[in-house]
């Protein structure tokens, strides 16, 4: 094995021009292959992580998951109903706070009531719909990033002023509103009261925050015209990526639609999926190019050293030991492409992730990149398979030479 090696590190040496080619392709293919990797992971984990925090993992609505059965469903032998108005079901989850305490016992995460309305808010002359969600400010820190996203005040400054609220930065921005500004909530049901801006947040989601509002249970609830309701459960769970599982069995113990985040955002998740698939095959592509290198150095090296392989032959040496030979040295070259490649990708995605742009789509200055070792080795792993096969071809031709006829001359 050590002669092979020797014979191979022979060939590679002598045509370092070639070589050296051949190792800057691989090299350059491994590196952007990382860079591209890590930037694209880097922006899709920010989304999710945005989206994720944004938003709670699991929503539980008041909404039956079966809907309820109509008068006019029910048939008997002698009589059918026909016209008749279904029951009015009063809105709301029942026994709310029994359903919460009856979770927490086995939910791995946090659970905080809340209250879903719409408004119209009125300000300056000016009318906007509005939703208005109703929170507990002492348990929607668990449950949401509401309390990062604060731009002025807190959830705490809910507690400070009769029906207070907090706005989005550009609902409020749009209003002309500031901090202690009157404005007047009018609810469908024609509930009007006034309500003062202690603060103002911003998610991150320009619909959240151009139509959102906050208050207190209490001042929803009002709004709703019905004291106690609470028609929305929101759930983190420790693990956001367990959240499919854990909705469903909440929807069968409750008997409530229960609604995670990863089926609310279906066709965002379809999206970054085949765009992984685009991003893989563009980095195969990239790496199965560098492999060209790899191929025209190795059928140059066997083409040149065709009565080296006679010699060989007639020594002894068998076919398989042949097509060793040729394939270390393509294996070399790989080896030595992915390892500076290793080098180049950690200084293009650490300059990429160094570099500031300003978005109005995001707070975030520095496009988010994801360092991680998988990147290195599933690059490395392509680029030693293309090396592998673009050795192995020129070394098959290579080992069904006839020595006899390379010595005579004949090819």
């Amino acid at each position: 094995m050590n002669l092979v090696l020797a014979i191979a590190w022979t060939h590679v040496r002598n045509r370092a021009r070639q070589t050296l080619v051949a190792i800057a392709g691989v090299m350059t293919g491994v590196a952007f292959s990382v860079m591209m990797a890590a930037m694209m992971e880097g922006s899709q984990d920010d989304f999710i992580n945005t989206l994720v925090d944004a938003l709670p993992h699991i929503s539980i609505t008041d909404e039956l998951r079966q809907p309820t059965r109509q008068p006019a469903d029910s048939l008997f032998a002698a009589t059918e109903y026909h016209g008749l108005t279904p029951d009015v079901r009063r809105p709301g989850i029942k026994n709310p706070m029994a359903t919460i305490a009856s979770l927490q016992s086995w939910v791995p995460g946090a659970l905080t009531p809340s209250v879903q309305s719409k408004a119209v808010l009125r300000f300056a002359g000016r009318n906007l719909t509005v939703q208005i969600v109703g929170i507990d400010p002492r348990t929607e820190a668990d449950v949401s990033n509401l309390g990062s996203h604060m731009r002025q005040g807190n959830l705490n400054s809910l507690y400070r002023q009769s029906n207070a609220i907090l706005l989005g930065d550009r609902l409020a921005g749009k209003l002309g509103a500031r901090l202690n500004s009157n404005i007047t909530l009018a609810s469908a049901d024609g509930v009007a009261m006034n309500a003062t801006v202690v603060g103002t947040f911003h998610s991150g989601f320009r619909m959240t925050d151009e139509s959102t509002g906050y208050v207190l249970l209490k001042t929803a609830q009002i709004l709703e015209k019905q004291t106690g309701i609470v028609n929305e459960i929101r759930v983190r769970t420790r693990d956001p990526m367990q959240a499919r599982l854990i909705s469903e069995r909440i929807g069968e113990q409750t008997g409530y639609r229960s609604i995670s985040w990863q089926e609310a955002q279906e066709d965002l998740l379809a999206a970054i999926t085949l765009r992984n698939v685009l991003m893989y095959t563009i980095v195969g592509a990239i790496l199965l190019v560098a492999s060209f290198g790899t191929y025209n150095i190795i059928s140059t090296i066997t083409h040149e050293k065709t009565r080296d392989i006679a010699i060989l032959k007639s020594l002894g040496f068998r076919d398989r030991t042949i097509r060793s030979i040729f394939i270390i040295e393509s294996l070399l070259v790989g080896l030595a492409g992915s390892a500076l490649g290793w080098g180049l990708g950690y200084l293009l995605t650490r300059g990429l992730a160094s570099l500031e742009f300003k978005t109005p789509f995001s707070d975030n200055n520095h496009l988010p990149v994801l360092y991680s070792v998988k990147h290195y080795l599933l690059a490395s792993g392509v680029a030693l398979a293309s090396s592998f096969l673009a050795g192995y071809f020129p070394a098959r031709a290579a080992a069904r030479l006839n020595p006899v006829d390379i010595i005579r001359g004949a090819t």
